[in-house]
């Protein structure tokens, strides 16, 4: 089992967000100067602006990439519980910055006294082109990020299993009331 994978499991990443594990690493270098690795601690100062991604792909190909919080809602209902940060689809081979964006990014930004939230990246390699029908959303727009689902989200297109992945974790800190202002909420 690869380094990426048991990370995920240990985490439980696999069940809580997807039912299989990636095998391949995500490179994730925020301007901070931040570089995620598979659960290692950032703070949403440090995330707060949008990082390079690198993965490994195809050229040949087209990628989907999913951003999100798993631990948004610890109540007992947990359609709540996922809140996507970033999503963009059809990135030809490894260029990001040719995707489609459907969700702009969307820093950490954890509520004060919800202790430590897990922030995973996924990466899904396509079955070719596809035609998103969702909400596009800015990177000023929390409407429709809620009760997001990535295991629901890659059944509906067809994704598959994801090919790679990383996370980090990270807890509030005194950056995350000028990010909710910056979202008007």
């Amino acid at each position: 089992m690869s380094l990426v994978a048991q990370a995920f499991e240990a985490s439980k990443i696999v069940p809580d967000v997807i039912p299989v594990a990636p095998i391949k690493n995500i490179e994730l270098k925020y301007p901070s100067g931040a570089i995620a690795s598979q659960g290692n601690e950032l703070t949403p100062t440090q995330v707060k602006d949008q990082p390079s991604v690198t993965f490994e792909a195809e050229a040949d190909a087209f990628y989907t990439l999913v951003f999100t919080d798993p631990d948004n809602y610890d109540g007992p209902e947990l359609v709540y519980r996922e809140w996507h940060h970033w999503l963009v689809g059809n990135i030809p081979g490894g260029d990001l910055s040719a995707g489609e964006t459907l969700s702009g990014y969307i820093g950490s930004g954890p509520p004060q006294g919800t202790g430590i939230h897990r922030y995973v990246y996924i990466l899904y390699k396509q079955p070719g082109k596809l035609d998103f029908d969702e909400k596009r959303l800015t990177n000023t727009s929390i409407d429709s990020r809620a009760s997001f689902s990535t295991k629901k989200f890659a059944e509906k297109y067809n994704l598959g299993a994801p090919v790679a992945g990383n996370f980090y974790r990270a807890q509030f800190d005194d950056y995350v009331p000028q990010l909710y202002k910056s979202l008007g909420a």
